[in-house]
């Protein structure tokens, strides 16, 4: 009996040791798709249309925060501002795909061979990989979100949000400093 509940206790604390390390894992593979440029797998760590709504929603507050409501109240800046939203509604929701990054990562490629960032200085060397959360600081908001931040150019923080879904962790939102 005492065998049985030392296999339960242990294997509960794997479970739990398992789901605590899910953040990590799941960066971890999103650093490995974006080496290997392998959509596929970033697809795997990513929620593709969770992060589009959520990146789609921050785009429109900030176009209309810089609008202000002058321009919002007005006919033809609130026409001219629901343009706006579409076309870069439009833009969000084609980049934030397996095919978006793809393209991303292909023109990052090309651009790195360009200016001599290969791994052995060569140009026919693959570029250095994309590793956007190198210098991350981590954090748990909560048994189901964790975040990680990093400085953009300007020291500004961008937070890349994972939720748990089931025992999977998977980026759902990246926090823009707009």
């Amino acid at each position: 009996m005492k065998k049985w509940i030392a296999l339960a206790l242990v294997l509960l604390l794997a479970l739990l040791g398992y789901v605590a390390a899910g953040p990590y894992l799941a960066i971890h593979g999103i650093r490995t798709a974006l080496a290997e440029q392998d959509t596929g797998r970033l697809e795997k760590h990513v929620d593709f249309p969770a992060l589009r709504v959520n990146l789609r929603a921050q785009v429109e507050d900030y176009l209309a925060r810089q609008a202000g409501p002058e321009i919002a109240s007005n006919l033809f800046g609130a026409a001219a501002l629901s343009v706006a939203n579409q076309v870069l509604g439009r833009g969000v929701d084609t980049l934030v795909t397996p095919m978006g990054i793809a393209a991303i990562l292909q023109g990052r490629s090309t651009w790195k061979r360009a200016i001599g960032e290969t791994v052995g200085g060569d140009t026919y060397a693959p570029p250095v990989p994309a590793d956007p959360l190198k210098e991350a600081s981590h954090r748990y908001e909560s048994p189901s979100r964790f975040t990680a931040t990093i400085p953009d150019a300007d020291g500004n923080p961008v937070v890349f949000v994972f939720t748990r879904q089931g025992l999977r962790w998977r980026l759902t939102d990246i926090r823009l400093p707009i």
